[in-house]
């Protein structure tokens, strides 16, 4: 990488909807592995994705290749649930394989983001244990770690998801991964 050698930073909501695609590309895309950092957005003051992107969201799934898109059961979700154990995820080393699992099972499963065992069963996917998880969950540092991702994100000016930041710049949106990508690239080693 070049200016201080700092990996970017991929910022996701598993409840918001365009995290979905940028998750199955965002590792190929870029020159380098990011940090993957899950947020709940509602606590960054971002709702939930307006009717009007539908379309455009399916037709970003289908040029993909990924499964069809089906809307998830319960819309709009909270997903504090799903945000409070995709930290924990991330705590054992496992946010890239929990997050992915739990936005398949949202974005191409529909089952309903809010159910504790959407969360589960993506944490089975990941070999996170049904218990471990119930626990992490109540856990007050599992919270303030959520709340720590926020502020971070905050920071960094995130206003829309996905985000993707390093150093001074910040993509964000539907097309972050690409522009990213762009922006990246001529950085890398």
């Amino acid at each position: 990488m070049g200016d201080a050698d700092t990996r970017p930073v991929f910022y996701l909501d598993l409840t918001q909807p365009w995290c979905y695609p940028a998750a199955e590309e965002v590792m190929s895309a870029l020159p380098v592995m990011p940090e993957w950092e899950p947020v709940h957005g509602a606590e960054l003051g971002i709702g939930p994705a307006p009717e009007s992107e539908r379309e455009p969201l399916a037709a970003r799934v289908r040029a993909l290749g990924l499964q069809p898109l089906r809307w998830p059961a319960g819309w709009p979700p909270d997903g504090r649930r799903l945000a409070l154990t995709a930290t924990y995820a991330k705590r054992g080393g496992r946010a890239v394989c929990f997050a992915q699992a739990a936005l398949r099972q949202g974005f191409a499963g529909g089952r309903d983001l809010d159910e504790e065992s959407t969360a589960l069963l993506a944490a089975a996917a990941c070999e996170m244990h049904p218990a471990a998880v119930l626990k992490a969950l109540a856990l007050r540092g599992t919270a303030e770690a959520l709340s720590r991702a926020g502020e971070r994100a905050r920071a960094a000016g995130v206003a829309r998801l996905p985000a993707i930041e390093w150093n001074e710049h910040l993509w964000s949106g539907p097309d972050a991964v690409a522009k990213a990508a762009a922006g990246l690239s001529g950085r890398a080693r």
